[in-house]
């Protein structure tokens, strides 16, 4: 997806489709930026990998039910990642990798973890930790997979609709949390990047379930501005 000087990709975090197309992408677009789905605590962990340890003052941050969260969705990740022979993170990874051989600005445009995690766990209700707990058993037990989902490629959007409108239904605050709220985020610091670098390429790499919000919500701002713009000039 384009906007101006804007192109946006969708990845899996753990297919090799995701490493070949943001390759192919970077060599195509040459870019002048690259935008990553990262914070500066997700970028240190994926240049820097260690085992983490947590502190009780670490928990209470960001509260219980974010850490839990946390923790649950990396190790899911990690297992996802080794069904499929790729690391979590493995195409944001190469695209770090590509812009500092470059020395292409990389542009962080996520929220901070720590807020989101800490939002989590004041947002996320008792009804919502229930079906988690009970979703989380049944998949363990079924082992169903999702129709139409191969784990080494990026979803379609049909898929990714699916996938993310039942988690809105099921867990409307997680979705908030987790979907809702960073994409205006990102969307904003994108929006601003395009106003404040107009004639420099840049190429934005996101969760493809990001990717279609993101592109609306970029299109809304910059609309806004423009009428504005318009408006100031008739004022002059």
């Amino acid at each position: 997806m384009r906007i101006h000087n804007l192109r946006i990709i969708g990845t899996s975090h753990i297919a090799k489709q995701s490493i070949r197309e943001i390759i192919a992408a970077i060599n195509d677009e040459k870019p002048g930026i690259i935008a990553l789905e990262l914070d500066s605590r997700r970028l240190e962990g994926l240049l820097h990998p260690r085992k983490e340890t947590y502190k009780l003052t670490d928990i209470r941050a960001v509260g219980i039910t974010g850490y839990l969260f946390a923790r649950i969705a990396a190790y899911a990740e990690e297992k996802l990642g080794e069904s499929v022979g790729v690391k979590p993170g493995a195409e944001m990874k190469r695209a770090i990798h590509i812009a500092q051989e470059r020395k292409i600005p990389l542009a962080l445009i996520d929220q901070e973890i720590a807020l989101t995690l800490r939002h989590l766990n004041a947002r996320v209700t008792l009804r919502e930790k229930l079906r988690f707990v009970w979703d989380l058993a049944k998949a363990f037990v079924l082992r169903k997979p999702v129709a139409g989902f191969d784990l080494s490629t990026v979803p379609s959007e049909e898929v990714i609709e699916r996938l993310v409108g039942e988690v809105r239904v099921r867990y409307p605050n997680v979705y908030r949390t987790l979907i809702t709220d960073r994409n205006i985020v990102m969307a904003r610091r994108l929006a601003a990047l395009i106003r404040h670098h107009p004639n420099v390429p840049i190429l934005a790499i996101v969760g493809a379930g990001h990717r279609r919000d993101i592109t609306r919500l970029i299109q809304a701002e910059l609309a806004r501005e423009g009428l504005k713009s318009a408006e100031s000039g008739k004022n002059l």
